[in-house]
């Protein structure tokens, strides 16, 4: 092969990859497609290396100098239309259906095409999640309906900021202070209202953009790089929304707002309907991030049965980090095996079931205790609870894809190379 044409095939994978990373995609997806992407045009002993931010891909024959390309990684947020139109390309240049140049023009297209949705629409999907969180923990429809209009109001300040440039951990700070802002002011307005569902909703749905699945997914393939860097990005983030609420609460405690928060011991909600929210909660999660009518269909499913399987390991004894990560658990293992023939990223179906199950008004409740009550020793309690179950939930989905990757139709050389840098032995 010429230079030239090696380069070409290079940079191609390189942009396929490169594209994945930046809507979020695990490193040993992305390094596996870079290799099977390469090999289909005959480069066979490619090498990838990865961080957060950049993607560098090198070959190295005996004949000819070595090449090396290096692209750096610049996130688009969560688009699994654009991630399954990747996907679908690089599963024809695999197949060997598509000469060289047409994939980078077939590549182009998926990279310009628009959104399928109108900027409307998909922040109904943000207030969809939100709403459909204060259904799941007990809210009626007052509390449903204020939730989604201030995460609808989050939504367009957070977009607002971050045209202005300012970083993403002030826009989580103030995304966060928002939503408690908001149910602080309707409780000293005398609205009688469970205000704790309404900053519960709001921290569920800045929680559910954070890559906390990617970041437990690279360290156990074998990543650490791009793990530590997801990890530090995730508790940065995470810490923006702890800054933000806790700045509010320390307001209203100062003039006095009676704040209280709701037990969930408490409030019953029927499983039809827990499940039925639960189940309109991943749809709206996938309507946010612009997944197609299909798509939206799938994380239907999953959130319904990431909810009833979370539900039954409750009944049977399990604790609430234990239940989150068998459901995980499940819908990985479902997203990895039906994901391929449902023409649906794997990635989707984990998210979006598991958006039900993240600890927001864990969070609350331990914020609540420190900052309010004065009580440290059990709001740090109830913080280290919430932690050990956003955990959980990686852990359990990562689990559940290692496990239904077999069943999947991947498991070829490139993903049994990938995979051995999780081995301690080659």
């Amino acid at each position: 092969m010429d230079a030239a044409t090696a380069r070409s095939a290079l940079s191609l994978a390189l942009r396929i990859g490169e594209a994945m990373m930046a809507v979020g995609a695990s490193a040993a997806d992305v390094t596996a497609t870079a290799l099977r992407v390469a090999a289909a045009y005959g480069l066979t002993s490619c090498q990838v290396d990865m961080t957060f931010t950049s993607l560098t891909i090198g070959y190295d024959p005996d004949d000819v100098p070595p090449v090396v390309l290096m692209r750096i990684v610049r996130p688009r947020g969560n688009d699994y239309t654009r991630l399954q139109g990747i996907a679908d390309l690089a599963a024809q240049v695999t197949g060997g259906r598509l000469e060289l140049e047409d994939a980078h023009r077939r590549l182009d297209d998926v990279l310009a095409a628009p959104h399928p949705y109108r900027r409307q629409i998909h922040a109904l999907g943000w207030s969809g999640v939100a709403g459909c969180v204060a259904a799941l923990l007990g809210g009626g429809w007052l509390v449903a309906l204020v939730a989604a209009v201030t995460t609808a109001v989050v939504e367009r300040t957070i977009r607002a900021l971050n045209r202005r440039g300012l970083p993403v951990f002030f826009q989580q700070a103030a995304g966060a202070a928002i939503a408690t802002g908001t149910a602080v002011a309707l409780v000293a307005a005398g609205v009688e209202i469970r205000a704790s569902l309404v900053v519960a909703a709001g921290i569920v749905v800045l929680l559910a953009g954070l890559s906390l699945v990617g970041a437990g997914e690279d360290a156990i393939s074998g990543f650490p790089v791009t793990a530590a860097a997801r990890a530090f990005e995730v508790l940065t983030l995470t810490t923006g929304i702890v800054v933000g609420i806790a700045a509010v609460l320390d307001v209203a405690r100062r003039v006095e707002v009676p704040l209280r928060v709701i037990d969930p011991a408490t409030v019953v909600v029927p499983l039809g309907v827990s499940t039925a929210a639960a189940a309109l909660m991943g749809g709206a999660w996938a309507l946010a991030s612009y997944g197609r009518p299909r798509a939206i269909a799938v994380a239907v499913a999953a959130g319904a049965l990431a909810w009833a399987v979370f539900t039954g390991a409750g009944a049977l004894g399990a604790g609430p980090a234990v239940a989150s990560a068998a459901a995980a658990a499940v819908v990985g293992f479902g997203g990895e095996a039906l994901g391929d023939r449902l023409r649906v990223p794997a990635l989707l179906v984990a998210v979006c079931g598991i958006v039900p199950l993240l600890p927001g008004l864990a969070i609350y409740r331990g914020l609540f205790a420190v900052v309010v009550d004065d009580d440290v020793p059990g709001g740090t309690a109830g913080l280290v609870g919430a932690a050990a179950v956003g955990l959980a939930l990686a852990a359990g989905v990562v689990l559940g894809r290692y496990l239904g990757r077999p069943l999947g139709g991947q498991l070829d050389r490139f993903e049994r190379r990938v995979r051995r840098r999780a081995s301690l032995v080659d």
